[in-house]
């Protein structure tokens, strides 16, 4: 039977997916940004708590798949701190400057890893060769990828995801993922060959009421550029410390 993975952010949503029937969590935090690395708390509890694999999303922050050596180093360490809180596999990926696979950060990825197998992501979606770099994940040692196919949806990338089945022989797992939902994904599985699909199937739930309701808004819109995310601003924040003393 085809497994299922379900991507969650709390472990709340770990326990309803698994009590569904998901074979497989992927736990992130942020969702809404497409996912980044979950707490050290997340993590141990996740994996305490839940009775199937927890893969952990190991992204420093939303945005681009082109990492610095800052960023790099994070992740590493995350992957080291899900490893000794039991993570079952990890779930990573980078891109260079010219749209391919970053293979010499993606081999530090893999190593770190080891002995648990690495899903390479959907920066996977935003390589300029499919081809090319599903022959790149597999001399790296992945074992397997997430896709969409490069287009929006797995079932409008379903011709490119069932060709990588074809080419990957094996060798590499390929995981369809992209707007999987139970009206979709028999149709996704029919037509790619897949055996195993990707999900996050979220539904929007209030907080606990307030007996007043302040009117603060603490959230922010995410950028429309999927390569932009946003840090600091050191320019205005020497300003900001210069006029506050």
């Amino acid at each position: 039977m085809p497994l299922v993975e379900a991507a969650v952010d709390t472990l709340e949503s770990a326990l309803s997916a698994e009590r569904a029937g998901a074979g497989r969590i992927e736990l992130c935090a942020n969702l809404s940004d497409a996912g980044t690395t979950p707490s050290a708390g997340l993590i141990a509890i996740g994996t305490e708590r839940c009775r199937i694999p927890v893969f952990v999303l190991i992204r420093p922050r939303g945005g681009s798949f082109v990492y610095s050596s800052p960023e790099m180093e994070t992740m590493l360490r995350d992957i080291a701190l899900a490893k000794s809180q039991g993570a079952q596999g990890i779930v990573s990926g980078a891109l260079d400057g010219n749209g391919t696979i970053d293979g010499h950060n993606l081999r530090a990825l893999v190593k770190e890893a080891k002995p648990l197998p690495v899903t390479f992501h959907r920066a996977f979606d935003f390589a300029l060769n499919h081809a090319e770099s599903l022959d790149q994940l597999i001399e790296a040692g992945v074992a397997r990828v997430l896709t969409s196919g490069g287009a929006n949806t797995a079932l409008e990338g379903a011709s490119r995801i069932s060709a990588l089945v074809r080419q990957a022989r094996g060798r590499i797992r390929i995981v369809a993922g992209g707007g999987i939902r139970d009206n979709n994904v028999r149709e996704v599985i029919a037509l790619t060959g897949v055996d195993e699909v990707h999900a996050r199937i979220g539904a929007i739930v209030g907080g606990a009421s307030l007996r007043h309701s302040p009117k603060i808004k603490l959230r922010k819109r995410l950028p429309d550029d999927e390569s932009a995310w946003e840090k600091l601003d050191e320019g205005r924040m020497r300003d900001l410390v210069r006029q506050a003393v």
